[in-house]
């Protein structure tokens, strides 16, 4: 595996870097507290898009993509450090248009849409033009088998109707998102991994209603957020279903890899600003005569904290080389160990942090809270830690034979 990074992508990392610590972090502040002041909190704060066109104008813009056409061409290996610097910020992914789950939506569509969902849907989405949710877990299904889901997704000659109830639908209320990949129930007999269709829905389509808003923590990720939707009789037509019908948990499965690994390297980004951050109060305040850094343990606590995250980061990259190598499904016990590995890792570099800084880490005057609660929700979210350990697990066991 080689780890060294070729002139092009090296060139857009330093480029990333210098946004992100010019453009992006000296308005942190300032994003989040427009976003608790203005009277709709699922309006976009007015120098996002201003942000967002400098990126683009830069050549900053769908870097995640590894196609020519649309993206900059970059492998995951190549793609994962643009992503962990990105990671600093909870809002820099979104002024990149490299956000979740816009851009495991695009990538689904530019692999598996159809000519007419491409231009009516996927280009727009990666022209920043509009946004989009996904929609898979179920309030009264164990959604961590993702066989469990009860959601229909019927055939009824030309079309396919939708019935059901999703929650953590990431995305949805943004105030641009304009449709959501679902996914139902359609051969309830076939093979459990042939049973169920994504199915590409226009939010203003009859029977889609926003029941409620959720939080995490009491983090809400405005502007895109998390909800619960409700799918009454939703009539579209069959082409709507994206690639072909029992083709869901086959499409879903090959876009999570490129997912875990945006996803995990944006983790250790979190986890290196949280470091830096606990390593600038460590040695700045002060109490019973001495620095932070000279009590309670704490130089040991970040020395393993860097320890942690040096270890995530090459663990990634090695899922990423092998990702690039055989695919997602050849790949797949290597994204498992990520998911299950890096999450647990930033919540408890993130929760040193916060205990560095006193009451003032658990306030909105610092990212701290936020990160915590965006560290944690990933812990569940595209599986828990135990389905990931299952797999990794079953890889492990599958190399030694059975007695008898």
């Amino acid at each position: 595996m080689e780890l060294s990074l070729d002139p092009k992508p090296t060139e857009y990392l330093k480029r990333v870097t210098a946004f992100l610590d010019e453009q992006i972090l000296p308005r942190e502040q300032e994003y989040f507290d427009a976003l608790r002041r203005q009277g709709d909190p699922w309006a976009v704060p007015e120098f996002l898009p201003e942000l967002r066109q400098r990126a683009r104008s830069e050549g900053l813009w769908n870097l995640y993509l590894p196609d020519p056409g649309y993206g900059q061409d970059l492998t995951n290996v190549e793609y994962a450090p643009l992503a962990e610097a990105m990671g600093r910020s909870l809002f820099a992914p979104e002024v990149f248009n490299c956000h979740a789950p816009d851009a495991g939506n695009a990538e689904m569509l530019l692999r598996h849409g159809s000519a007419e969902q491409q231009k009516r849907w996927l280009e727009p989405l990666l022209n920043g033009e509009i946004r989009s949710a996904f929609c898979m877990s179920e309030p009264d299904a164990a959604s961590s088998d993702a066989t469990n889901l009860a959601a229909t997704a019927t055939l009824d000659g030309d079309s396919v109707i939708l019935d059901g109830r999703k929650w953590w639908c990431t995305g949805i209320g943004h105030p641009d998102c304009r449709f959501a990949v679902v996914s139902g129930l359609t051969f309830p007999m076939a093979d459990r991994h042939t049973r169920y269709s994504l199915v590409l829905v226009p939010l203003d389509t009859p029977g889609v209603r926003v029941e409620r808003m959720l939080s995490v923590y009491g983090y809400r990720n405005e502007p895109s957020g998390y909800a619960e939707v409700s799918f009454t009789d939703v009539r579209l037509p069959v082409e709507a279903i994206i690639g072909r019908a029992g083709q869901g948990f086959l499409i879903a499965q090959q876009m999570l890899g490129p997912a875990r690994i945006h996803l995990c390297m944006r983790l250790i980004g979190l986890a290196e600003r949280a470091i830096e951050l606990a390593c600038t109060r460590a040695v700045q305040r002060t109490a019973f005569g001495k620095p932070l850094a000279n009590l309670g343990g704490n130089r040991e606590r970040i020395a393993r904290a860097r320890i942690a995250i040096d270890q995530a980061r090459l663990h990634v990259r090695h899922a990423a080389w092998r990702l690039d190598t055989v695919g997602s499904l050849a790949a797949a016990a290597e994204l498992s160990q990520i998911k299950a590995a890096v999450p647990a890792m930033a919540c408890g570099v993130i929760d040193m942090a916060v205990h560095l800084h006193g009451a003032a880490g658990l306030s909105e005057d610092y990212p701290l809270a936020a990160a915590a609660a965006a560290a944690r929700a990933q812990r569940l979210t595209d599986g828990p830690d135990e389905v990931h350990l299952g797999v990794v697990a079953r890889t492990e066991l599958a190399k030694y034979p059975t007695a008898g």
